[in-house]
């Protein structure tokens, strides 16, 4: 049989059969840069630049056909056009401060800039979020960016070795200008000022925006960090961004999640640790590495006292006498012996002092793993060291009671009028009282808030919201908008709404469809918001109506709904209950049938009197 041998050829580069490890070494790299330079180009020299082929192109290379196989090939994105996201986020975005609106713009702009693009205004944004933050393009270019898209942020440039300072957030806040940003100043990172403000931004946002649909007792548990110059720093350079959320913020408890996300996201930047299992978790119920070291000790110990004890009542099998051998080892006692039973006696009344001992000393160490815990609890959160210490709720074991009791019980204490006895000194005191000047009413200014805020402690008694005291003290912004919700309603008065204002509120909300339109994207959210506010400007112009805010307003309004949808309920119920004939028809008023008994003839020919037919 023959076989077929092939003859190998040379390695590329020329390398014929030279021996030693650095044989044809130079012939490789001569050989790898000529595949370097008749390979084209992957990426420009400059980052802002586009490639050669895109120049003629455009940016319609992106847009390319659904491949043969099937599915529609995923966008593509060029330098060029993330260079133009960036430059319409910047011209769109200008001096404001989170928000939706300046999407709608930032889609626009990008229309303008490459018209051959086809993208949605949540994915433009998505991809400027991930351009940001993918660190694509370093501080110098975004800076420049920035210029070519607001020229009027040249004035914001800092000169090169001078301490970074936070930009203008807002028009209105003058303790925006020269705040330190929390970058250090020597740090030589790739980070620029520009750039760090915008993640600040962007962070705030989404973290404001999580914290408004998470539920209270959901919310992760802010940890105490440490009263250092840099996270002093930190909330110092968020605490301008938060004036344009606060000013926007309509009610409290809006405000507290524009807190608690400002809260979230300086806890973020400074690394500290949140727990992601939420406020609800408990305690953990393992137990400690010297307790099971001593409780293993006195298993042991056990288990050698009953085989002594064994041993002393005559077995003597070989495994009972090795271990009582083992037990007397180092002490010179013999198991021939005369006294050896004496000798038992003693070693297992010193065997169970010893677990007597260990014994006390897990009760004792126990007491003092709790003493040390509670007090770290007292500093920490008092309120949950006094949940601790109740009693589990006991539920009672009897029969529940019947509804009809209940309400039968407590109709005949509220329901019942009572004559109460008046007597005379009550009219003394009346007109003792009618000379008093009634009290004016309460305005709380941001001294008075402060001021109680300052001696209050930093780090106890969150409360539901999981907010410390410290926030409030270190966010001075977040005064005003607090204030501003909280002095009209210390005075007002909760009065039940009338027939003729739930007439109104149905009229102006039939005006208004937007209101009960369920879709819930971004832009219909903000349509709500606009339509409640303009049926309350609506509903408190008129002069018969008790002014009301719009939360009280859409609350009404909830109420009416489910009012109608129980009405409906109960008619399609009766409509469907056998054995009771069609439903009644609704009986005329008096007015109706007035009105149409003179059309009605009452002339009745042949009438016969019963009276007169004879029996």
């Amino acid at each position: 049989m023959e076989h077929r041998r092939l003859r190998k050829g040379p390695l590329p580069g020329g390398r014929q059969g030279a021996s030693g490890a650095g044989a044809g070494r130079d012939s490789m790299r001569t050989a790898s840069r000529a595949r370097g330079a008749a390979r084209p180009p992957s990426s420009p020299s400059h980052p802002s630049s586009p490639p050669a082929c895109l120049v003629s192109a455009g940016s319609s290379q992106a847009q390319q056909s659904a491949p043969a196989t099937g599915g529609v090939r995923r966008m593509r994105w060029t330098i060029n056009m993330n260079s133009n996201a960036l430059r319409a986020y910047f011209r769109a975005k200008g001096g404001e401060i989170g928000g939706f609106a300046y999407r709608a713009r930032m889609h626009r702009f990008f229309t303008e800039l490459e018209p051959s693009i086809t993208v949605t205004e949540q994915n433009l944004a998505d991809r400027v979020r991930y351009i940001l933050r993918s660190n694509i393009f370093d501080g110098a270019e975004l800076e420049r960016l920035r210029r070519e898209a607001v020229p009027s942020s040249n004035e914001n440039v800092t000169t090169e070795g001078a301490v970074p300072q936070v930009a203008e957030q807002h028009a209105h806040v003058d303790a925006a200008e020269n705040t330190p940003v929390v970058a250090d100043s020597n740090d030589e990172g790739t980070f620029t000022q520009e750039l760090e403000i915008e993640q600040m931004r962007s962070t705030l946002e989404e973290a404001i925006m999580e914290t408004r649909s998470t539920p209270l007792e959901n919310r992760p548990r802010l940890p105490r960090i440490a009263l250092s110059k840099r996270n002093r720093a930190v909330v110092r350079a968020l605490n301008p961004m938060l004036v344009t959320y606060l000013e926007a913020s309509r009610d409290l408890c809006e405000t507290d999640s524009i807190l608690f996300g400002a809260a979230l996201v300086v806890c973020r930047i400074i690394g500290a640790k949140l727990s992601t299992a939420g406020r609800t978790t408990g305690q953990s119920s393992a137990i400690p590495a010297w307790r099971t070291r001593i409780e293993e000790r006195i298993a042991k110990t056990r288990a050698l006292i009953g085989r002594l004890i064994c041993f002393r009542s005559g077995n003597t099998r070989p495994r009972i006498v090795r271990t009582v051998r083992m037990a007397f080892a180092g002490t010179n006692v013999s198991l021939s012996q005369p006294d050896i039973m004496q000798k038992l006696t003693e070693r297992i009344d010193d065997l169970k002092q010893r677990i007597a001992a260990w014994g006390k000393r897990i009760r004792r160490y126990t007491e003092r793993s709790t003493r040390f815990n509670q007090n770290r609890l007292f500093q920490s959160d008092q309120k949950r060291l006094y949940k601790s210490l109740e009693r589990p709720m006991v539920s009672g074991t009897g029969p529940v009671p019947n509804q009809a009791d209940t309400v039968a019980f407590w109709r005949s204490l509220w329901s019942e009028p009572v004559n109460h006895n008046e007597g005379p000194w009550t009219k003394v005191v009346a007109s003792q009282c009618a000379g008093i000047t009634p009290m004016d009413p309460v305005t709380i200014t941001p001294d008075d808030v402060a001021e109680a805020v300052r001696r209050a402690p930093n780090w106890k008694s969150p409360g539901l919201d999981g907010l410390h005291h410290y926030w409030l003290k270190g966010m001075n912004t977040s005064c005003l908008p607090i204030i501003n919700e909280k002095s009209p309603k210390i005075c007002s008065k909760k009065l039940p709404f009338t027939s003729s204002e739930r007439e109104l509120i149905v009229a102006l909300v039939r005006e208004r469809p937007i209101i009960e339109d369920k879709r819930t994207h971004a832009q219909n959210i903000e349509l709500k918001k606009k339509a409640w506010d303009e049926l309350t400007i609506a509903y408190n112009a008129q002069s018969y109506v008790t002014p009301r805010n719009h939360i009280q307003l859409k609350r009404c309004w909830e109420n009416i709904k489910s009012q109608r949808k129980k009405e409906l309920s109960l008619e399609s119920i009766n409509m469907r209950r056998t054995g009771g004939g069609p439903p009644e028809s609704a009986l005329l008023s008096d007015n109706v049938v007035d009105a149409i008994c003179p059309f009605i003839n009452l002339t009745v020919p042949g009438v016969i009197d019963s009276n007169s037919i004879e029996s």
